[in-house]
């Protein structure tokens, strides 16, 4: 099986490639595996993945990255597997609320790649295979902070996690009909600017012991 892991920083996936230089597991499972740092934002992701896409095409395209939780009761380090995305900020703010792309006519909610305005994971056993939650996540452009932007986001999508790459990675496989699972780890509440209060460490320890439990698994 070919693979290609996607992350947006070689540190969120660190303590992986730490282990596969460790490990011969990978090596009885016949898993042929590229490693894709892309850099941060859906951007830099859109550019580096479609870019390897148009030389190879692998089985599989799994992303793991950290995300920021809009439900307070999410705890850090927490993993979910994202099956819905979308880009949250691709639009206009008016004086009624943010309108997006979809909500001003320029494209249809049900145009492809999108189903009913998502960016929805269509590989459902592969999905399963992670044995993990399945949530809703949104992608943006710029860190949300704003108490009325929040609100906004969970009325308008109802997200659990807010990430700066995973639509990227779902338009572009969706498009190019590339099997693929986007891993996500708690590392902070969407709008906490305090960072003592954020687990960077243990989100990216738990992401990578999933990520390893997968890759071994496949």
């Amino acid at each position: 099986m070919h693979c290609l892991l996607v992350a947006a920083t070689a540190a969120e996936i660190h303590p992986f490639t730490e282990h596969l230089a460790q490990t011969d597991k990978l090596t009885h499972v016949e898993l042929d595996l590229d490693i894709l740092i892309t850099g941060v934002g859906s951007m830099a992701t859109t550019f580096h993945l479609t870019r390897y896409l148009a030389h190879k095409q692998p089985d599989i395209v799994i992303q793991a990255g950290v995300a920021g939780s809009f439900d307070p009761d999410t705890q850090p380090g927490s993993v979910f597997l994202v099956q819905k995305d979308c880009l949250a900020d691709l639009g206009v703010q008016e004086k009624e609320g943010f309108q997006s792309v979809l909500d001003m006519g320029f494209a249809g909610p049900n145009d492809a790649p999108y189903t009913r305005g998502l960016l929805v994971n269509p590989y459902k056993e592969l999905m399963k295979r992670t044995r993990l939650k399945k949530v809703k996540g949104i992608t943006v452009n710029e860190i949300t902070t704003s108490k009325r932007r929040i609100a906004e986001y969970i009325d308008k999508y109802d997200p659990l996690l807010e990430s700066m790459e995973g639509a990227a990675l779902h338009y572009v496989c969706l498009q190019q009909a590339v099997p693929f699972i986007q891993l996500r780890a708690v590392s902070n509440r969407v709008g906490e600017r305090n960072k003592k209060k954020w687990n960077l460490p243990l989100a990216i320890e738990n992401l990578n012991k999933e990520l390893v439990r997968l890759l071994e698994s496949l």
